[in-house]
């Protein structure tokens, strides 16, 4: 079990509703500075032309997809609220007229006691960070800021097109609306080494961050990250490799944050390597293993 190593997403959402609490991915069509010429680039490395979606919004409205999500949740998990996940490419970057209708459409089904929206730190203006303030006054919102890393000169490397400061400047602004903040971060980033990676826990550590997602870095096919890899300019990390970087990682972040995800979680029919992406389980695993024979736990590194 997890719970005596970290503290789990799943153990805090029934903590805090007293039952089972799944996410529901949603795909809204939005799209994203850094692929749709607005920062004149073609995006980031190892995100391809889907930017993590599922492309239902060409076929499904955001309450159909909510509507056929939890049919299939409930049988399996046995869920009884969900939260609306609005996951593809940046979520924030819209209009606010047109995020106010996403937003209130997710928030019409009455087992939805919540949105988390992931979204770019460059793409959070106040306005939005204000209707957000709002909605929260009766629903559970989480901001989910893309990080990647702390280190500018990675940032650089994998075009991101945003600074550090950036993410910082967009988790103050959210705070101070009292808003939770999620940072995604990515483990095996070319260049980087595992003092880096280390160092981008010990950042958000220091940051009023309330959870992380910790992603394995994955090649796609059709991305710049896939030619780097055919040219065998990047290698990817073997399982222990990442497992062990990954337990580290927990062990400096402070006891009371919350782990959202402990690996990436890739498409089998987009992925070209490593090979290992596609067993989770055992991924997580390993993760556990590292931990236990280290005797670490989340937070047993943390300098407060």
């Amino acid at each position: 079990m997890s719970e005596d190593l970290y503290r789990s997403y799943n153990s805090y959402l029934r903590d805090l509703f007293g039952c089972r609490v799944q996410k529901i991915s949603l795909d809204a069509g939005l799209s994203c500075p850094n692929r749709d010429g607005t920062l004149g680039s073609s995006g980031c490395i190892y995100c391809n032309e889907r930017g993590s979606g599922t492309g239902a919004a060409e076929e499904s409205s955001i309450g159909a997809q909510i509507r056929e999500a939890k049919a299939i949740l409930r049988r399996r998990y046995n869920a009884k609220r969900f939260i609306a996940y609005f996951q593809s490419f940046s979520n924030t970057y819209a209009p606010l007229p047109r995020l106010r209708e996403l937003y209130a459409e997710a928030l019409e089904d009455p087992e939805v006691v919540g949105l988390s929206i992931g979204t770019r730190p460059d793409c959070v203006p106040d306005e939005v960070l204000d209707h957000l303030r709002a909605l929260s006054a009766k629903h559970l919102i989480w901001l989910e800021y893309g990080l990647q890393s702390a280190k500018d000169s990675t940032l650089e490397r994998i075009n991101r097109r945003h600074s550090v400061e950036t993410f910082s400047d967009a988790v103050r602004r959210t705070r101070t609306r009292g808003l939770s903040v999620c940072a995604h971060v990515i483990l095996g980033l070319p260049g980087e080494t595992s003092e880096d990676m280390l160092n981008t826990a010990r950042f958000i550590a220091g940051r009023d961050i309330q959870a992380v997602k910790i992603h394995s870095l994955y090649v796609i096919r059709g991305t710049v990250l896939h030619g780097w890899h055919r040219a065998g300019k990047y290698v990817c990390p073997s399982r222990e490799e990442y497992a062990a970087t990954a337990g580290d990682f927990l062990s400096l972040l402070p006891p009371g944050m919350i782990v959202q995800r402990l690996t990436g979680d890739p498409h089998p029919s987009e992925l070209v390597a490593p090979s290992w992406a596609l067993e989770k389980r055992k991924n997580i695993e390993a993760v556990h293993d590292h931990m236990r024979r280290h005797r670490l736990r989340q937070g047993s590194a943390f300098q407060g």
